[in-house]
């Protein structure tokens, strides 16, 4: 009795040990964003570049859900070789939502976001563009994630 006790104890444990795993595990964003304005590269017909600007946060790389101080700024791309009918789709996605209070995500958690540029830092040297699920727009119910909620007061100036 009391083995299947200790073994029961130890299923749960381990139940909770994987959920908790899994919990951790599952936001896997690398970017999450409120976007003001989108700027296409050399135009909006064949964009080669994009400007997103906004506030974001960075996936911390070495944690499985924690994200960088939310910081107001641009993130500068350019779409990776033969991939630039799916840049285009997301960078569509990416102006849908400027203006518009709305966070998103895109990027993958553990591969290179590229980096917030300040607002006076000219477009040079673009980052690559992050392709991975797509651009994830946040549902109403879903756009109070404490990471949402200091991008928008990054956007406030607090």
């Amino acid at each position: 009795m009391r083995l299947s006790t200790i073994g029961g104890v130890i299923a749960l444990g381990a139940c909770a040990a994987m959920t908790a795993v899994t919990l951790r595990a599952s936001d896997m964003v690398g970017v999450y964003a409120v976007v003001e304005k989108v700027v296409l590269e050399p135009a909006d017909a064949a964009p080669q570049r994009i400007q997103v600007w906004g506030a974001f946060a960075l996936a911390d790389q070495n944690s499985g859900s924690t994200y960088g101080t939310a910081q107001r700024g641009y993130l500068y791309y350019t779409c990776p070789a033969g991939r630039e009918a799916v840049c285009r789709r997301e960078w569509e996605d990416l102006k849908s939502v400027a203006g518009k209070n709305t966070g998103v995500g895109l990027g993958a958690r553990y591969k290179d976001p590229g980096r917030i540029r300040k607002a006076d830092e000219k477009p040079a040297s673009p980052d690559q563009y992050p392709i991975e699920r797509g651009i994830i727009r946040l549902s109403a119910g879903h756009d109070s994630l404490p990471v949402i909620d200091r991008i928008k007061a990054a956007l406030r100036g607090r």
